[in-house]
């Protein structure tokens, strides 16, 4: 019988806020295949009512092991048998389950999936392209540069500096840096940075703006939070995914106090860069905003838990919110909204969810 899948873990540094992702997506639905991908690579199919702690030492007991060939009309085989998967929700953050790898080996199978296609995903995961593709669309943002090995030349704007891996999410390995020598030393000496850094000026004064953006049925946004920040000036890790178990962190300000004129910002720029990027299913968009000002940051296209509590106006249930994903997979939709359409319906659109939000 054919059902729907989620498939988590993955040889990642965000391995472990793979699987609360993945488990969260088991428990609201109530008949799908559960995938796991193990640190090490192997593919395992396992028990839907399983727990973290079941991960804590690798793969759990009973688990019963996949291959997984990149062939059509082949996929997810246990003991040479396919096995009958509808569309996969891909709970996969960072690394090869976020970047494209695992959505180009699925396109190959011909297995629909959750969230932006090969192409989109790369340009989600890759801080220095998103950037710069989303500077050439002409929305604003904060010039960003690479710190290339062989050219340590400072980059034409002054520090202090926030350093970032090129390639990766969840805030693993950013650091402020107060002068450039200091970004030259973090480039030689972090392991995070050795697919590469790029650094862009550290926008003292500002803080974080997310909104949640999906796709199906239309193009909606979530309610907008306003994180609180760690000392150092960065939205961590910690705060993140470990202050309530991965979920929900503290200090949010959740629906974010703003004028009328920032959300409106936020809204019209949330539909461009959804847009721009190509993303599809649900995805979680970072601003930074400065005395009215506001500038696009990142995009995660995999957030933990699909930014599930930030679906608080309207409320929208996990249940729905993975339901819809999964349908828009299996429908092969690819887009349900136009930007600068002739007569400004999408932008209009978005100013309309963004007054509810100011």
């Amino acid at each position: 019988m054919t059902k729907p899948g989620v498939v988590f873990g993955g040889p990642s540094d965000e391995h472990d806020i793979s699987i609360l992702t993945g488990l969260q997506v088991a428990r609201a639905l109530d008949d799908l295949h559960a995938i796991y991908w193990s640190k090490s690579g192997e593919w395992f199919l396992v028990d839907t009512d399983l727990e973290a702690s079941d991960f804590v030492d690798g793969v759990p007991r009973k688990a019963r092991e996949l291959s997984l060939v990149a062939a059509p009309n082949e996929g997810f085989l246990m003991k040479k048998r396919r096995l009958d998967l509808g569309a996969l929700l891909i709970a996969c953050h960072g690394g090869p389950g976020e970047d494209g790898t695992l959505q180009g080996i699925l396109d190959l199978v011909g297995l629909p999936y959750t969230g932006p296609g090969q192409a989109s995903s790369a340009l989600g995961m890759d801080k220095l392209a998103f950037g710069a593709a989303m500077s050439a669309a002409g929305l604003p943002t904060l010039p960003r540069t690479l710190v290339a090995t062989g050219n340590e030349s400072a980059p034409g704007f002054a520090g202090p500096f926030i350093a970032k891996p090129r390639f990766g999410g969840s805030s693993i390995g950013i650091e402020v840096a107060e002068d450039w020598k200091t970004v030259l030393a973090l480039k030689r000496s972090s392991s995070f940075f050795d697919q590469g850094a790029v650094v862009e000026p550290f926008l003292g004064g500002s803080r974080d703006l997310q909104v949640g953006v999906r796709t199906y049925p239309a193009f909606e946004m979530s309610s907008v939070e306003a994180p609180a920040r760690a000392d150092d000036g960065i939205y961590s890790y910690d705060q993140k995914y470990l202050a309530w178990g991965g979920e929900v962190s503290g200090g949010r300000e959740l629906p974010a106090q703003m004028s009328a004129e920032v959300a409106s910002s936020v809204g019209e720029l949330a539909l461009r860069v959804t847009e721009v990027a190509g993303l599809r299913g649900v995805a979680r968009i970072d601003f930074l905003e400065r005395d009215g000002e506001v500038v696009v940051n990142e995009v995660n296209t995999i957030p933990g838990s699909m930014a599930a509590y930030l679906w608080i106006d309207p409320p929208i249930t996990r249940a729905q919110l993975y339901t819809d994903m999964i349908s828009e997979a299996a429908s092969g939709a690819t887009r349900v909204f136009s930007v600068a359409g002739s007569d400004g319906t999408a932008l209009r659109s978005a100013g309309t969810i963004a007054s509810k939000l100011g």
